[in-house]
């Protein structure tokens, strides 16, 4: 009898344990946006020659989304992501961002802050000396990276003190937007917008990911506050103008905003997309004839297919919001050996060098034009001397996890190839996988098959880590997922 009372009081207190742990599981959203636009003129990066803007086509914009969730309303674990409208992340960069956000929320473990670029081609430098920027006349680029910070610290710092219970849910919608754009030809060798009308077109090199991940979150009034959106293809479609510009990414904004609500902030997440471009490879007439018929530039109609997509999920996935979801993120410093820069190579580089340097000395008007492919050689010389003695180097890069539910975000600093991205959606055992590229300063990070095609983006001088690299980095990241994706609720 008192062990029947003792299984009773037992089985109780079980469901009473769980029943409270069900009641007071919370997740706090918040979400802010920052116009991070520069002060004119401006050296653009993105392009192997200084371009100086004079014009404004559109703002730039940092769209930031924090979460935390809570146990028995006591802090469990947060995540705070940044997309901003930029080429890339620089170390400098996150790391002066962090700074200002300790300085403005003392409590918050700024190693869960990450920052991407959208990498369009038409924002600002953000790393000094990499072109010969005027001394006077033009926005340095250290007085932008503290504008930078500064707003992009003062919009987290906004979010994360408006934070507040909400739900969220997550969705798979497909758009086509990225193409392939390394071509192969008969004799085996890859370019780089190469062209496909010739007889020696065999075929593009790699696969193309047409899905679009995305999150949604609302707050308790059931407004929709934010939503994050990948897309596997660098934001480049302007990438040659010498105007600001956040490329499609600013229509896909205005549309959704103007759907869903004007203070709406858009997370955009650029998919492993190293070999992936906008830009047409083939059929250009006939999907030319399309937009014309719409009455759209190519930007506008890149956002529409984006905004389709969704659309469309919004319509499917907003009837599954969650209010307690598992919120996991884990940081780790990954080490991955870097690509060896082989004797060939070196002379190869240190011949271009010698020739550059004697072009921009007889030539000093050359010095706009050719500086900086002159410092993209000089890093692969100075690389080789390095390897005498340090012959196994590595690159030390930030990976992020992050659990949300039933999905799970992943990050890298590359310009990752999309086969990658793929081995790890591919063993993810997450029921969603977002995979995010251009967390950091965006080196290529080739496949094997690109290597031996060679090519721009495939070449030791594009890339800091090889192949053999971006397995153990697929490797690592499958083996976080699936550790936290055992974890129970």
């Amino acid at each position: 009898m008192l062990l029947r009372i003792l299984r009773s009081f037992g089985i109780a207190l079980a469901l009473t344990g769980l029943g409270s742990q069900g009641a007071s599981a919370e997740l706090l959203i918040g979400s802010a946006t920052a116009d991070i636009t520069p002060k004119l003129p401006v050296a653009l990066d993105g392009q192997f020659h200084l371009r100086i803007a004079k014009t404004i086509e559109t703002p730039l914009e940092a769209n930031v989304i924090v979460l935390e969730s809570r146990r028995g309303g006591q802090p469990a674990d947060s995540a705070i992501m940044v997309s901003c409208d930029l080429v890339y992340i620089t170390k400098e960069v996150l790391g002066s961002v962090r700074e200002k956000v300790r300085q403005r929320i003392t409590d918050l473990d700024t190693t869960k802050i990450f920052l991407n670029g959208t990498h369009t081609h038409t924002a600002p430098v953000t790393v000094p000396d990499k072109y010969p920027i005027p001394q006077e006349g033009v926005t340095q680029v250290d007085e932008y990276c503290d504008f930078l910070a500064e707003r992009i610290a003062d919009a987290i710092s906004k979010a994360w003190k408006s934070r507040a219970a909400g739900s969220m849910t997550w969705g798979l919608g497909h758009a086509v937007v990225a193409y392939n754009r390394r071509t192969v030809y008969a004799d085996g060798h890859a370019q780089m917008y190469g062209r496909t009308n010739v007889p020696e077109f065999r075929n593009l090199e790699g696969y193309e990911d047409h899905d679009i991940d995305q999150l949604f979150f609302w707050d308790n009034s059931g407004r929709l506050i934010a939503v994050a959106v990948t897309v596997a293809c660098p934001t480049q479609e302007v990438e040659s103008r010498s105007a600001v510009n956040a490329d499609f990414w600013h229509p896909a904004r205005e549309q959704l905003r103007k759907r869903f609500g004007p203070r709406l902030s858009v997370i955009s997440w650029v998919g492993a997309a190293g070999d992936q471009s906008p830009h047409l490879m083939y059929r250009r007439a006939a999907d030319d004839r399309m937009r014309n018929l719409r009455g759209l530039t190519r930007v506008e109609e890149i956002a529409r297919r984006i905004v389709r997509a969704v659309e469309d999920t919004y319509e499917v996935v907003q009837k599954d919001r969650h209010t307690d979801v598992l919120l996991i993120h884990k940081v780790e410093t990954l080490r991955l050996p870097m690509r060896l820069v082989t004797d060939s190579e070196y002379a190869e580089a240190k011949a271009i060098c010698d020739r550059l340097t004697a072009q921009i000395e007889k030539d000093p008007k050359a010095r706009n034009r050719q500086l900086r492919r002159l410092r993209w050689y000089e890093e692969t010389v100075q690389r080789y001397e390095r390897q005498k003695s340090e012959p196994h180097p590595q690159y030390e890069m930030e990976l992020h996890v992050v659990r949300l539910g039933d999905v799970v975000i992943c990050t890298n600093p590359f310009e990752l190839f999309t086969d990658y991205g793929i081995r790890i959606k591919a063993r993810s055992p997450a029921v969603q996988t977002f995979v995010v590229q251009l967390v950091g300063p965006g080196t290529y990070l080739p496949t094997e098959k690109a290597v031996r095609g060679g090519g721009y983006s495939a070449v030791v001088h594009s890339s800091l880590v090889g192949p053999e690299g971006g397995q153990i980095l697929v490797d690592r990241t499958v083996k976080l997922i699936k550790a936290l994706c055992e974890i129970k609720p």
